[in-house]
């Protein structure tokens, strides 16, 4: 993976490209309801685990281990959103999709018929195969099948995907674990798996054969046996890390040089060359949907846990309080998707990650007696609008700065990191969170968790967006380095 000159990219899509037209005219109508589909699909499971969590983890005897359980998944979407980008490359996004899909369908058999909490975050895991698979295997759909102009308004309806879900799904996923129990949040979320393959198999199969019979079609990308090799060894490391944690005796941290060891390298190999320096273009742009994913979605476990445990909430009140945050994203989304953007990109990104810093320490003001419980809801809704300005900006930045052929490799990259970010971030808080008492007070239910867990949580989740903005400024090429 190599940083590229925008004029390299931009190579005609396999679909004909009409003068006028959106996402939803012609050729692109079917495949972009499918895409969206599965993205819907994604977003209402997200939106019931999230509002279902606490409940499960205090059923299961697994306080503990809460932020495992949302860990667990990115962990093994190391793995795969790599295997499904080499995947991708050599063959198509058709087989990994769908195989990513009834992965993912497992995963959520497994977690809600788990006995124990390990047995669930196993399921979890389950889920991170198929996710990785079924992500990166969209972004190949977005690189391949609509041309540069139409980019920026397909990942605006990725986001928009998420509204219903943002809005319905706390009310649904609370609602069945206070009368059905929060095993039906999972167990019934497999039925929608049908609507997606049904959609999207017709088009993008379509879209497929027309790639193939195109003069424009890419040649297969030789398999890199090292980078597959490398994405193991990074989710085992990263595995690794989270479980020394969580220790911390003499084995844990035994555990954690070997995790250590293992990431590192992986790490340093999977990503674009100086990524983990900041170096300009698209290094930068790769290193920022980590940063911007880990401090988001680490503060967003935890939040509805703070609004039950500190609170009192139900958990379909403490579900809710996220859902202002889903919607606003689609608004932020939609924003950096309007005409003129493009030439703002790095103050948009920028934007986005002070948001999102605002957003996380306004949330921790919940922990005052006197503030009101709506101001988390109202912080999450500022930090919607800021992811929405700054992830659907990186992912437009990195389909600019990627020749075709290497859409797959860099688009792995980028939820490679988004991954990494999360599994770090998410794996810190757990940490933070049970070593000053929150786990083991919680999982005793001997009354509400202590301040303190949540508070280090959100000033250390509110400091990392705070130098993602300050790194944003790099994501420009300058123009000396473009020739």
């Amino acid at each position: 993976m190599t940083t590229t000159s925008p004029t390299q990219v931009g190579s005609p899509s396999a679909m004909p490209e009409p003068d006028t037209g959106g996402v939803l005219s012609g050729p692109y109508r079917a495949l972009t309801l499918g895409i969206v589909s599965v993205v819907l699909l994604l977003a209402f499971e997200a939106t019931a685990v999230n509002t279902a969590m606490p409940v499960a983890a205090r059923q299961l005897h697994g306080l503990g281990l809460y932020a495992f359980a949302f860990s667990g998944y990115f962990t093994t979407t190391l793995f795969a959103l790599v295997v499904s980008g080499q995947w991708c490359d050599r063959r198509g996004p058709l087989a990994p999709l769908f195989t990513g899909i009834a992965v993912f369908g497992a995963g959520l058999v497994t977690a809600g018929t788990a006995a124990s909490m390990w047995l669930f975050v196993a399921g979890r895991a389950i889920q991170g195969l198929g996710g990785g698979l079924v992500i990166v295997a969209l972004y190949v759909v977005v690189g391949r099948a609509f041309p540069e102009r139409l980019r920026p308004s397909v990942f605006a309806a990725f986001s928009a995907a998420w509204v219903l879900p943002s809005i319905l799904g706390p009310l649904i996923s609370g609602a069945v674990t206070q009368h059905l129990g929060w095993r039906w949040v999972f167990l019934a979320v497999p039925v929608l798996i049908l609507l997606p393959l049904a959609v999207m198999g017709p088009a993008l199969r379509r879209s497929e054969r027309a790639r193939k019979q195109s003069r424009d079609r890419l040649d297969p990308q030789p398999y890199d046996r090292g980078r597959t090799v490398g994405a193991a060894m990074a989710a085992l490391g990263a595995g690794l890390l989270q479980y020394a944690g969580q220790r911390r005796d003499a084995v844990g941290l035994l555990l954690a040089v070997a995790g250590a060891a293992l990431l590192g390298p992986a790490v340093v190999r999977l990503l674009p060359a100086g990524t983990l320096r900041a170096a300009r273009g698209l290094p930068t742009v790769i290193l920022l949907r980590g940063v911007a994913a880990g401090a988001f979605f680490a503060a967003e476990a935890f939040v509805p846990l703070m609004m039950v445990t500190q609170r009192g909430l139900s958990p379909t009140l403490a579900g809710l309080t996220l859902t202002p945050g889903g919607l606003a994203w689609a608004l932020g989304s939609w924003l950096q998707g309007r005409p003129g953007a493009e030439k703002h990109r790095d103050a948009l990104i920028r934007l986005g990650f002070v948001l999102t810093a605002v957003a996380i320490a306004g949330a921790a003001l919940v922990l005052v007696p006197a503030a009101p419980t709506w101001t988390a809801a109202v912080a999450w809704a500022v930090g919607g609008v800021g992811m929405g300005l700054a992830v659907a900006s990186i992912s437009v930045l990195m389909m600019k700065l990627s020749t075709p052929e290497e859409t797959g490799a860099n688009s792995a990259a980028l939820q490679l990191s988004d991954a990494l970010g999360n599994v770090l971030l998410i794996g810190l808080a757990g940490v933070l969170f049970a070593a000053l008492g929150g786990g083991s007070l919680a999982a005793a239910q001997s009354g509400p968790t202590p301040v303190a867990p949540f508070a280090v949580i959100f000033l250390v989740m509110t400091g990392v967006a705070l130098v993602g903005a300050a790194v944003s400024g790099r994501t420009s090429v300058r123009p000396a380095a473009r020739t």
